[in-house]
């Protein structure tokens, strides 16, 4: 099959398939966001850089679109934790679906999860294509559907090799992969995890909600991958739900069900591909559709999971590790573009 061919059957594809309900459904509107997801007087707010670009050379002609979110709590004498969203702007909209700077903001105020610099990054494209946006996901518009859904590591060596040492120049982040996590939604879960999979001695930690394991790019090979390969060291978190992509296209007469095509479905196979390798691995499933309605009202436990045992001490003669941790006393200095 030509690359035009292969492009064109995407689109296609992606038209029926990737898009969330025009409408609310009831099963969506059931996922509230909770206390976690807002703002709340008193807990030190972290700050977020502005929009960057970063130029690529995994993927030449394009750049990715980054900005940082810096805790309050942030300390260049201690390193911090890291984590990666893949479609940034998604997770970053304080409006939108996830909120994740405000789940950040409170969770690390109390201390059930590490001080962590979050990287919000969106996917590739050329100077002249359009920025992704909270309505535009760029799956037409930018390089998003070959560097999220193909599985080879070029994504990761954007990530690893063109992203991390830009951090790192700038921001005191420990250079262990057990403080790394990597996240995503659709098309960006399947890139998160293939970066675990390919540099799991950078990340340790996937959170995978409404994955794409499904047959895009090949990605509906990767429970038989995960069985046939050693077990790596990198814990996952699987969320879906049962009104996801079935598999049956509405542009098909015969109505007939695809298998590689039924989103859900590929999430179990992962689920079970990952638990009989003995992976570090949780799951939710529910009845949301294919957008972050249910993710959103999961993301503060669903990071306290990931998160769980970071390195703390507890020692019941020290209250130390069991106060609400404030600012850091002196201001984070800014970086600069």
């Amino acid at each position: 099959m030509t690359h035009y061919k292969r492009l064109r059957r995407y689109l296609a594809l992606s038209a029926v398939l990737l898009v969330k309900p025009a409408f609310a459904t009831p099963e969506d509107d059931s996922y509230l966001l909770g206390p976690d997801s807002e703002v709340h007087a008193g807990v030190p707010q972290g700050r977020v850089t502005p929009w960057e670009k970063l130029p690529c050379q995994a993927y030449p002609g394009t750049l990715h679109d980054f900005c940082v979110y810096v805790p309050a709590q942030y300390d260049p004498a201690s390193p911090a934790s890291l984590m990666i969203f893949q479609d940034g702007h998604a997770w970053l909209n304080p409006a939108g679906e996830m909120r994740a700077t405000n789940v950040f903001n409170n969770l690390i105020y109390r201390r059930e999860i590490p001080v962590t610099i979050a990287v919000f990054i969106n996917p590739g494209r050329t100077a002249v294509q359009p920025e992704a946006s909270a309505n535009d996901w760029g799956d037409k518009s930018t390089n998003r559907p070959q560097e999220y859904n193909a599985l080879d590591d070029k994504y990761a060596n954007v990530i690893v090799d063109e992203l991390m040492p830009v951090l790192a120049a700038r921001y005191t982040i420990s250079k262990e992969a057990r403080d790394h996590a990597i996240a995503g939604a659709s098309s960006g879960a399947i890139a998160a995890f293939t970066v675990a999979w390919h540099r799991p001695d950078q990340f340790s930690k996937v959170l995978s909600t409404i994955g794409s394991f499904t047959n895009i790019r090949g990605g509906h090979v990767y429970p038989d991958l995960i069985r046939a390969s050693e077990r790596k060291p990198i814990r996952v978190y699987l969320l879906d739900g049962l009104n996801d992509n079935r598999g049956v296209r509405s542009s098909d007469p015969d109505k007939k069900y695809n298998p590689e095509w039924d989103w859900h479905a590929q999430n179990i196979r992962m689920l079970g591909a990952l638990t009989e390798k003995g992976y570090d691995v949780n799951y939710t499933w529910g009845i949301g559709w294919h957008n972050s309605k249910q993710a959103g009202a999961a993301l503060p436990e669903m990071l306290r999971w990931l998160w769980r045992d970071y390195p703390r001490t507890d020692d019941p003669h020290d209250r130390a590790n069991r106060t609400l941790l404030g600012a850091a006393s002196a201001p984070t200095p800014a970086s600069s573009p």
